[in-house]
């Protein structure tokens, strides 16, 4: 069954194993989750838990916003996300999901935003080679051939300039080196999407890692 906890990225780090193994580290502070609704197949056609994340001031919050997490006794949430596929018998509305969930070793599936780099050629986009910069050439940082002559148009999918990042990624199979509840930290190994203190959604992996 599924874990979960929402948490924002504090940065990268290193840390040292009992055997001396340096190991790179995400840093994650994950403060308690309150669980705002329990949703199950009779009520709602499907099963998840419904957790909140990081305060916000009541007067940024709407009357429907409000009644909804009066009802799990919480202050208004700024991040409100579903983890389906887990023991509803495990929680209740008004519970805390602490870091404590999860423990050193497991395996965990990260998601986040990646970060925008705006509008950006094909050699940052992509990685495209780029053409000879002297000798008269005008191809220098240029998209190259965008494909046959017949069809006279350009197909679809083909890798050309655009807007770069700002997606959602799931990174797989991230393995959790360390979990400091007093301050409310997980460190996971690697690095996972988005920028400082952005929003990441860390759940257990279904597929074990190789």
């Amino acid at each position: 069954m599924t874990k979960g906890i929402l948490g924002k990225k504090v940065g990268m780090t290193q840390v040292f194993t009992e055997s001396g193994e340096l190991i790179p580290v995400t840093v994650i502070e994950a403060t308690p989750n309150v669980v705002l609704q329990v949703k199950t197949v009779e009520t709602d056609g499907y099963e998840a838990v419904q957790l909140g994340y990081q305060e916000k001031r009541e007067v940024l919050s709407n009357k429907p916003a409000m009644g909804h997490v009066a009802k799990a006794n919480a202050t208004p949430k700024r991040f409100i996300r579903e983890f389906n596929d887990v023991e509803l018998s495990e929680y209740e509305v008004g519970q805390e999901v602490k870091v404590d969930t999860f423990k050193a070793g497991d395996i965990v599936n990260v998601t986040g935003t990646t970060k925008g780099k705006g509008f950006q050629g094909v050699i940052k986009r992509h990685g495209h080679s780029r053409g000879p910069m002297s000798h008269g050439s005008r191809h220098h940082r240029r998209p190259g051939s965008m494909g046959p002559v017949d069809p006279n148009r350009v197909f679809k999918r083909t890798l050309l300039p655009g807007r770069m990042g700002g997606n959602r990624v799931t990174i797989k199979n991230l393995e959790v080196v360390r979990v400091d509840v007093e301050n409310n930290v997980l460190l996971i190994k690697g690095n996972v999407p988005g920028s400082k203190k952005s929003l990441i959604q860390i759940k257990s992996a279904f597929q074990k890692a190789k």
